[in-house]
């Protein structure tokens, strides 16, 4: 298995090209099955989630092909073509691997009728029931079963009539199921509460592009008039702003500067915000967005939320830029209630963070020491290699089969930048 060995204290400085969003084409992916017309997705990130999501839609008969791009290039152009689905079951070997693999529950039910999908795996970063998901598809209409670590939808005859659902709490998943669900509808659909996530926007932008009816995107009461059918589409993924994020993260704890090409600094106030907060320069480039440190890092108090809120999946990257701040800063973590499993990793390197129960206090340090970490889901990584390219010494980061799931080559990026960070195999 491979590690990454940083050795710290290199300025970041230069360009960094953001990626696909992994986020939006988890969910941009299903689409295909609610067609029998091609859909191309382009700027599609190279990672292992979008290989495992394209095993799975091969599973159920739809064909993919990527466009010929050179193995050097960053994204890639992908087109699906369900023309007939052979299998309505998601099976466990490939829905074990990712949490996004339920999202073929609602087009699948939308489109055939009847879906059977296994209970997901995903990082190990708390409990994330998947119980909205089925409530708000029972409410369109579906009827639910659960067996045998299965889930089973089955719509009425003549396919679900669509239906109202209030969101007791704001869950991402569980509107992008009920999206791709009420898009093919007989009658009209109303999710209250919903997410409003960039991501939800930009999946509610493609169904439009399919030929779906959908008012109030981007709000937080959403309807969906449904249509007969949908039809084929080209649509470019939208740009990573937690990877845009991540790296700005990188070069403000090396004291540096980046120019992050195709950020969007609209869908990542919150976080943009907090970079401010913390005494950073943050100013939109045209397309792009130019983040330098401004002198030492000022402490901070952060509590995660529901977009437009601080992103719970920046909580570790901006934990570890706080580890060299000039006092102490507070970071409450309210969406999962098992986020903080990095701290003790951060911790071996030097730093000092207290948690307890939703809280952590990151008290600053003057400096931190490279050490052998063990990264334990997707953003927790991330964080340990923004800490290596800080500490003084040698930093190995284990298990970096959570960090391909979202951060498309990673170390090639940082080398353009200036990091001195390599990739080679634990042996």
């Amino acid at each position: 298995m491979d590690k990454i060995i940083i050795h710290g204290g290199k300025q970041l400085s230069g360009s960094i090209q953001i990626s696909g969003a992994k986020n939006a084409a988890l969910t941009l992916l299903p689409c295909a099955l609610l067609t029998d017309e091609p859909l191309t997705l382009r700027n599609l990130p190279r990672l292992a989630d979008i290989d495992s999501f394209q095993h799975l839609m091969n599973q159920f008969g739809v064909s993919t092909a990527i466009a010929g791009s050179r193995p050097e290039d960053f994204g890639r152009v992908m087109t699906l073509e369900a023309t007939r689905i052979t299998s309505n079951v998601a099976p466990y070997d490939l829905v074990r691997k990712m949490r996004a693999s339920i999202l073929v529950l609602g087009p699948m039910l939308a489109r055939m009728g009847e879906a059977k999908v296994s209970l997901p795996g995903g990082c190990a970063i708390g409990n994330r029931p998947i119980d909205l998901h089925l409530k708000v598809l029972e409410a369109l209409g579906a009827t639910i079963e659960l067996a045998s670590g299965y889930v089973r939808a089955i719509a009425p005859d003549g396919g679900l009539p669509g239906g109202r659902y209030s969101f007791p709490v704001v869950s991402v998943g569980a509107t992008e199921n009920a999206l791709m669900a009420a898009v093919l509808a007989s009658g009209k659909s109303t999710l209250h509460n919903a997410a409003r996530e960039p991501e939800i926007v930009d999946l509610c932008n493609l169904l439009v592009a399919m030929g779906a009816q959908i008012e109030g995107i981007g709000a937080s009461d959403i309807v969906i008039h449904g249509v007969p059918r949908l039809h084929g589409a080209t649509y470019r993924v939208m740009s990573d702003r937690i990877e845009a994020g991540s790296y700005a993260c990188a070069a403000a704890i090396t004291g540096g500067d980046v120019l992050l090409k195709n950020a969007c600094i609209e869908e990542m106030e919150a976080t943009v915000q907090a970079f401010r907060d913390a005494g950073l320069i943050v100013e939109p480039r045209g397309a792009d967005l130019y983040v330098a440190a401004d002198g030492p890092l000022r402490p901070v108090q952060v509590t995660t939320a529901p977009f437009p809120g601080f992103a719970t999946d920046m909580q570790a990257q901006l934990m570890a830029m706080l580890c060299r701040a000039d006092g102490a800063s507070v970071l409450t973590e309210t969406i999962f209630e098992n986020r903080y499993m990095h701290v003790p990793e951060l911790n071996r390197m030097g730093a000092n963070i207290e948690t307890s129960g939703k809280t952590a206090i990151v008290h600053g340090v003057p400096r931190l020491s490279g050490a052998e970490v063990m990264a334990t889901d997707l953003r927790a990584s991330m964080s340990l290699v923004i800490a290596g390219l800080a500490a003084e010494g040698e930093t190995q980061v284990h298990r970096l089969y959570h960090l391909d799931r979202g951060y498309e080559r990673l170390e090639e990026k940082l080398l353009g930048a200036g990091a001195q960070i390599e990739r080679v195999g634990d042996d």
